[in-house]
């Protein structure tokens, strides 16, 4: 495939997984319209952001082992399909309970796209090139995250609240047509296995919990949910190392680079999710900023975050995955210093500049990171490894809320999260060369 066809195929995916962001993000500055819309109290209306990321944490890793059982394209289009049929469902929900259905519904649409979008750039495009499209892609998705809250602000105040799903469907079905005809067939072998639903039983029931277990409840609640989750987690290990066909295959993390590849997007994820969190409400008591300053500082971090991961791709180009990633964490120790600095300084050009690198940081080594990932499997499990890529980025975030909740001093969070750089220099220094993984990735899949 030329480049010309590679970056025609890069924006037919691009259209529709870039989606899955923007409403991940949008969804934000309408909670309360929805709850003036359907008459109920906020605490309910949560359940429409938190359903969300609970039903795409628990899906990817599932979307992506189907992805390889039955072929990235058709787990993609799906994606597409079902994407379109739940922000339909969402448009026309006439109370609270069936928008809640929806967003889960488009939740796995998004869950299907993702890690099989990963899969179908890797088929296609050959691998000196793969960091540079990986980057522009990963350019895109930020972008689409960034301008998620100015795009639902912008229908809201002009339109009603069915816009911010409206929008959805013309580019959902531009996405359906361009997969179908942009999307090569692959050769995928026929598989005699099928999915292991024991497995994701027990996989939906343990990510669930560890999500619901980040908010805050009474004790003898969090201790009986904490309970079923361990025991969950126990029954999911049991329960891969003995099917045929895993959802998560634990002999990948024999191999040093997945291991470290998942660990750094979870870390990064982890700090850029605890800067977008904390920010807005530091802006406000350090620098009385409005609520609609405080969104136009805080875009300068998304926007400066999205650009280095295109850049990013062009440095893996140049350095290995293992340079990138460990500057990519001295640069997240660099900018959590200046943030720390904030207090004493107290300028909102300092601040803004501090955004600029605190974005830089966290974006500049996310394309390495999936590269890492992807080099250190076979082309046969990139829908999985993806998955699970993606599962570690969500685990960040939750991770993330979890902190924000204990910890009430701004810079004993920046502490922290100048010490998650430091541990992400550590874990950056066991990636290997793509050439080793492949041989560490080989004999563990032969022993097992």
């Amino acid at each position: 495939m030329g480049k010309h066809k590679e970056l025609i195929l890069v924006i037919s995916l691009l259209i529709g997984t870039f989606l899955v962001p923007i409403n991940s993000t949008m969804i934000a500055v309408a909670l309360s319209t929805i709850s003036a819309h359907f008459n109920e109290p906020l605490s309910n209306i949560s359940w429409v952001v938190t359903i969300y990321l609970i039903v795409m944490a628990v899906t990817q890793p599932i979307a992506g082992k189907l992805g390889d059982l039955y072929g990235n394209r058709n787990i993609y289009l799906w994606g597409v399909v079902f994407f379109l049929i739940a922000s339909l469902g969402c448009i026309f929900s006439t109370n609270l309970i069936s928008l809640i259905i929806f967003r889960s519904l488009q939740a796995v649409g998004g869950a299907l796209l993702t890690p099989n979008t990963i899969a179908i750039i890797r088929y296609v495009v050959p691998k000196e090139r793969l960091p540079k499209v990986l980057g522009i892609f990963g350019m895109g998705m930020g972008l689409g995250a960034a301008i998620g809250p100015l795009l639902g602000s912008f229908l809201l105040e002009n339109f009603n609240l069915e816009a911010i799903f409206w929008v959805n469907v013309p580019f959902l079905f531009l996405a359906l047509i361009s997969g179908i005809v942009m999307i090569p067939k692959f050769n995928v072998k026929k598989q005699t296995s099928t999915l292991d639903i024991q497995g994701s039983i027990y996989l939906a029931i343990s990510i669930s919990l560890l999500i619901l277990l980040t908010h805050g409840m009474e004790f003898t609640k969090a201790l009986i949910m904490g309970i079923i989750f361990i025991l969950s987690i126990i029954l999911f290990i049991k329960r891969e190392n003995t099917a045929e066909n895993p959802i998560i295959d634990f002999s990948l993390f024999k191999n040093s680079t997945f291991t470290s590849a998942n660990l750094s997007i979870m870390l990064s994820n982890f700090v850029m999710y605890v800067i977008l969190l904390i920010m807005p409400l530091l802006m406000k008591s350090q620098f009385h900023l409005s609520t609609a300053q405080t969104g136009l500082i805080l875009s300068v971090f998304s926007i400066s975050m999205s650009l280095s991961g295109w850049i990013g791709g062009l440095l893996n180009n140049k350095f290995s995955s293992k340079k990138v990633i460990g500057f990519s964490f001295a640069m997240i120790i660099v900018s959590n210093i200046l943030f720390l600095s904030l207090e004493n300084v107290g300028s909102i050009f300092f601040l803004i500049a501090a955004l600029i690198i605190g974005g830089f940081s966290t974006g500049i080594g996310l394309t390495s990171m999936q590269v890492a990932s992807l080099d250190s499997v076979s082309k046969e499990q990139s829908g999985t490894a993806s998955g699970i890529y993606s599962t570690f980025r969500y685990f960040g975030s939750i991770i993330s809320s979890t902190l924000i909740a204990l910890v009430t001093s701004y810079n004993y969070i920046f502490i922290i999260l100048g010490l998650s750089g430091i541990v992400g220099l550590l874990v950056a220094r066991s990636i290997k060369s793509s050439s080793q993984d492949v041989i560490s990735s080989n004999n563990s899949s032969a022993k097992a």
